[in-house]
């Protein structure tokens, strides 16, 4: 069987900002219908390289391609986006934030409507659609951000910590939403510190740590490379590494 063309395709990437060196070398590819997780601690070049991925850094050296070239804004329909920085204009109102996200996904505006209110009654703020965005809690503003993230069903949805802040009901209502899309055939990267999550949805996962890649694979497969029963066990093996090269100053 023919496996399909990855929808996320890095070659031999690296970005240096100033004097530091953020990423080094690292390939991957994210194929369709998968989920993908992008692990690392704080600083390990996880948001770099999205951020590179979708044209807001630069390259030092390297291929980043989506879909089968380098990201432009006219591809904004093909992707999804759930930054952990939160960006929604809170003295908007709920559904007038997301058919404006929508219109310019290039949908139009009674699909948008359409897409946003059925979307509002699944996660539970129907009644919320005229409510400014501001007077919405933290775990309601999340879901909305959702629903800017999936509005016209992307071809790659990057979900960057997408539970953080919410409730256990709403975590399972994200992640069954996450499930999903991936039925769809979507390809997902997720990115989270919390391994049960990736344990539960992802098929293959990233490890990064000083911007270098050091697990990549499925998650049976990482496991047993490193002989350990969990992913937390393999993330804190190699966090726990003493680094043999000097670091950038």
């Amino acid at each position: 069987m023919l496996m399909k063309q990855p929808i996320v395709s890095v070659k031999d990437f690296s970005l240096r900002i100033g004097e530091k060196t953020i990423v080094r070398d690292l390939s991957f590819d994210v194929h369709p219908g998968e989920v993908f997780a992008l692990l690392g601690a704080n600083g390990s070049g996880k948001t770099s390289t999205i951020r590179s991925l979708l044209g807001i850094y630069k390259s030092t050296d390297g291929t980043l391609h989506v879909d089968g070239k380098r990201y432009t804004p006219e591809q904004a329909r093909l992707v999804g986006y759930l930054p952990e920085e939160r960006g929604l204009y809170t003295r908007s109102k709920v559904l007038d934030t997301m058919i404006y996200f929508g219109e310019l996904k290039g949908l139009g505006r009674d699909e948008a409507r359409e897409f946003s209110l059925s979307y509002l009654d699944r996660v539970g703020l129907a009644d919320k659609a005229n409510t400014k965005i501001k007077k919405l809690s933290g775990g309601q503003q999340q879901k909305v951000q959702l629903g800017v993230a999936i509005i016209g069903e992307p071809k790659l949805l990057i979900l960057d910590e997408p539970t953080k802040g919410l409730d256990p009901v709403n975590r399972k209502l994200l992640l069954d939403i996450v499930d999903e899309l991936q039925n769809k055939g979507a390809a997902v990267i997720y990115i989270t510190h919390l391994m049960e999550e990736v344990e539960r949805l992802a098929d293959r996962l990233l490890i990064l740590k000083d911007g270098k890649a050091r697990a990549y694979g499925g998650i049976a497969e990482v496991k047993k490379k490193f002989k350990s029963k969990s992913l937390e066990d393999v993330f804190v093996s190699i966090y726990n590494e003493k680094s043999t090269e000097a670091k950038d100053v």
